[in-house]
């Protein structure tokens, strides 16, 4: 096995004792797991430079992880299953089933939130898997210690690409993604050789522009120190500062070559451990194995399975089911030579067709191929649930997962998966009151989206695990079609939300997309040649089509989606006072309340009907939204349990939105 030793660092109760129903209470368990994985092995056949690491005497390559478990202390009050979840720059978070708050300080803790996993009986894991995640005392976050390969191994050098967008000007830069806070912090991306002649800075004012190159004379990697720039391989300076809005590419060698897709193996290997050793603390006590992932995690299962790894080296399936969520259809910098798991825009590996999931032809660049094509080669093949958000859509590749790129039509998910957008919804759930600053540090031109769809997420777990165990299938996919009508081009969708005073509309020149992609001679070995050359047009664009309220109507709507208060777009451009222009920002979206009456109506030309002629009263407003509620319950959508969670929801929202009108 290559998960060879489970070393446990700390094992005790969880959530002071607190018990979740009839399971009882639960324990938690902190472990540092230790791999040692055949680079020869065919199960580990597609890891970009592992067969360049330093080997053991066995001829394996080693590496560790952090980990750590949360399971019944009564085993067999437990539903015997594993929930694998994929932890997110680091992070264990449980928010998005058991409504705990998002975006808590960073701590070791592990808010237990509503419990909803917990009464369930699941079994929680989380593996380490980020090579770059700040590792510290406390275990906040949890990650990789990924095998190098050596500067002998790596010759001729190659060189990576950092993007930076900054929300204000700056001096000088670190050499890591530009998240902030507890979303960032990742470990700086050295550069080799802070004299490099042949890098490169470029700058351009919007993503795929032509870029200009910056003078070498006129950058160096330094720091600022009080107005002056002092040498520093972790950070990159410019004569005259970074202006805000502005998109910056650095080409560089970096000095540390990590085998970033270890982190798939730590992944893979970590529940198979906890599904079949009978040294594991949960041995003897799982049937069925679950992967989920959000967002950077559900581009990472994505990644997974295009390389077929849910085999491991004893030739045992791992995941009976995966729920990957908000990853449209991207990968990400999970696989490649000096890769950065946490970069999302930069057009790169992640970024490459095949988006489907069954084969097809790309009739941009000739190719055809399907996400899971090697993965049915291996067998194993999970049952899938995709679930994304208004935002996959709007940043221009979600869409795609389920389009014939020649034909334009519509590509059914093949048997096994299903597909579901959240309609009107931004990347993370939305919360009240109103405001426009984000967690990313940048600010919309909109107030940012408000709706919470953690309740549809919830029932699409409920259904997977029901589908694995029983075979009961989950309710049909829904997402925005060219046959029902409920889908539209970007621009079509911008000219008809247009005619909405007071929302701010990114410009259609200005949005991201996808273009086929030329990464140079050595791609297919999982080293690029930077920056990507586009070599091709776009590809299209599809969005859900809206209603006369500006909503969705090619999704799951959330009860006060479908008896709103408020338009809500899976789309913010950036605030004018953060430079950019124009552009969207990434992740979030916006929510522009309806008139309070129709006299206010009237008076702003709004041709959205206004509050007071919608509802009488918030009681006549939430039997409305729980009748809403109850429809979805019927078509297995939602949990039963869960319409008061949709009631209590959407009273927040309309009590938000009426305040705010009546001041």
């Amino acid at each position: 096995m290559a998960l060879i030793r489970l070393e446990i660092l700390d094992r005790g109760g969880y959530a002071g004792g607190r018990t979740f129903g009839r399971v009882g209470d639960y324990e938690r368990i902190d472990a540092i797991a230790h791999y040692a994985v055949d680079p020869e092995h065919a199960a580990n056949a597609g890891i970009v430079d592992l067969a360049l690491a330093e080997r053991d005497g066995h001829g394996r390559v080693r590496f560790s992880g952090d980990v750590t478990m949360l399971r019944p202390r009564d085993a067999d009050a437990g539903n015997r299953a594993l929930l694998m979840q994929v932890p997110n720059r680091g992070k264990r978070l449980l928010a998005r089933f058991n409504m705990s708050p998002l975006f808590a300080a960073e701590t070791a803790d592990i808010d237990p939130g509503d419990g909803f996993l917990f009464a369930r009986g699941w079994t929680v894991a989380w593996a380490g898997w980020q090579w770059d995640v700040p590792r510290t005392a406390e275990r906040t976050r949890i990650g990789l210690q990924a095998p190098q390969v050596p500067p002998s191994a790596r010759s001729p050098a190659s060189q990576a690409q950092l993007r930076f967008q900054p929300n204000a000007p700056a001096a000088s830069l670190p050499l890591t993604d530009q998240h902030v806070g507890d979303l960032g912090n990742h470990a700086l991306v050295h550069a080799a050789d802070a004299d490099e002649a042949a890098a490169r800075l470029l700058v351009r004012d919007a993503s795929y522009d032509e870029p200009r190159t910056i003078p070498r004379s006129a950058w160096r990697f330094a720091r600022d120190d009080g107005g002056r720039p002092v040498t520093d391989d972790g950070h990159v300076w410019l004569d005259g500062g970074f202006a805000a809005g502005r998109i910056y590419d650095l080409v560089y060698t970096p000095r540390d070559c990590p085998v970033v897709g270890a982190g798939l193996l730590a992944t893979r290997d970590l529940a198979a451990f906890l599904r079949h050793a009978a040294e594991a603390p949960t041995a003897g006590t799982i049937d069925h194995v679950v992967a989920e992932g959000q967002s950077q995690c559900g581009r990472f299962l994505r990644t997974f399975l295009h390389l077929g790894l849910n085999v491991d080296e004893a030739g045992r399936t791992v995941f009976d089911g995966m729920l990957a969520h908000i990853a449209g259809g991207r990968r990400g910098e999970f696989n490649h030579r000096h890769a950065q798991p946490s970069v999302q825009p930069t057009p790169s590996f992640g970024h490459l067709f095949p988006f489907a999931d069954a084969p097809q032809r790309d009739p941009l660049t000739g190719a055809t191929a399907g996400l899971l094509d090697r993965q049915r080669a291996a067998g194993a093949v999970p049952k899938l649930i995709y679930t994304d958000t208004s935002s996959e859509y709007w940043r221009g590749d979600a869409g795609l997962t389920h389009t014939d790129l020649a034909g334009g039509g519509d590509v059914e998910p093949p048997a096994g998966v299903r597909r579901y957008l959240f309609a009107s919804t931004q990347h993370g759930p939305g919360d009240v009151p109103l405001g426009d600053a984000t967690v990313f540090g940048s600010r919309g031109g909109n107030a940012m989206n408000i709706v919470d769809y953690r309740p549809l997420y919830r029932a699409a777990l409920d259904n997977l695990l029901a589908w694995i165990v029983d075979g009961t299938e989950p309710p049909a996919s829904v997402f925005p079609r060219a046959g029902n009508a409920t889908r539209a081009r970007r621009g079509a969708a911008l000219e008809r939300l247009a005619a909405i005073p007071g929302l701010a509309l990114p410009e259609p020149a200005r949005l991201t997309t996808m273009f086929p992609l030329d990464l140079g001679p050595e791609a297919a070995a999982g080293i690029a040649a930077l920056p990507a050359r586009i070599v091709g047009p776009a590809y299209a664009d599809w969005v859900s089509a809206i209603d006369a309220d500006g909503n969705e109507t090619g999704g799951l709507r959330m009860p006060d989606v479908a008896v709103p208060v408020a338009t809500h777009t899976g789309f913010n451009p950036r605030h004018a006072e953060t430079g950019g222009a124009g552009q969207m920002l990434e992740y979030v979206g916006s929510t522009l309340p309806f008139a309070a009456t129709a006299a206010d109506a009237a008076a702003a030309g709004d041709p959205r009907p206004a509050l007071d002629a919608r509802y009488a009263g918030l009681d006549d407003y939430l039997a409305r939204v729980r009748a809403a509620a109850e429809a979805l319950v019927a078509e297995r959508y939602l949990l039963a349990e869960d319409v008061e969670l949709c009631v209590a929801l959407a009273a927040a929202r309309y009590e938000a939105i009426v305040g705010r009108a009546e001041v």
